[in-house]
């Protein structure tokens, strides 16, 4: 089942028959072991890297770093959980180091990533100091580069 998720993972819209075929299994049995992965979660969503600047939507990525008091009994998962359950949020991580907590939050605006953090984020008890970091340009996203033009690197060779 590895050979399938890695497969998977590199494109999720491989078809069930090429992926029998490369790993010489018959579509049947591949198509069972995907259907359990998806009911075992082990397989959770499948997306799609869109490069929105190409298609004329302006979006702002923000790395929000975020230091919390654990709560009694379950630690930082409750407050981590309030916080992934925002629509804005697209990634959370419990990290080591300086900080609890890091998100990865979208929004149409700069205002509108500041207005998420002043008036939902830092209001959450337990959250005791946030830090932003807006994404400028992204290069590479999930694996994909996101302006893999064609060019002539070669070096000018003058006489």
């Amino acid at each position: 089942m590895k050979e399938i998720l890695e497969l998977l993972e590199h494109d999720a819209r491989r078809p069930i028959g090429e992926i029998a075929s490369m790993l010489h299994r018959s579509e049947y049995e591949v198509e069972q072991d995907i259907k359990k992965l998806e009911k075992d979660k082990v397989i959770l969503s499948y997306n799609t890297v869109i490069n929105w600047e190409k298609f004329g939507e302006e979006t702002v990525t923000a790395i929000i770093e975020i230091n919390l008091t654990p709560q009694r009994e379950v630690g930082f998962d409750a407050i981590a959980e309030r916080i992934y359950r925002f629509d804005e949020v697209r990634t959370v991580y419990l990290m080591s180091g300086s900080f609890d907590l890091m998100a990865i939050i979208e929004g149409k605006s700069l205002k509108d990533i500041a207005n998420f953090v002043a008036t939902r984020l830092s209001t959450i008890e337990g959250v005791t100091q946030t830090r932003s970091h807006f994404i400028l340009k992204p290069y590479k996203k999930d694996g994909a580069i996101m302006n893999d033009e064609e060019r002539d690197r070669r070096l000018v060779v003058t006489p």
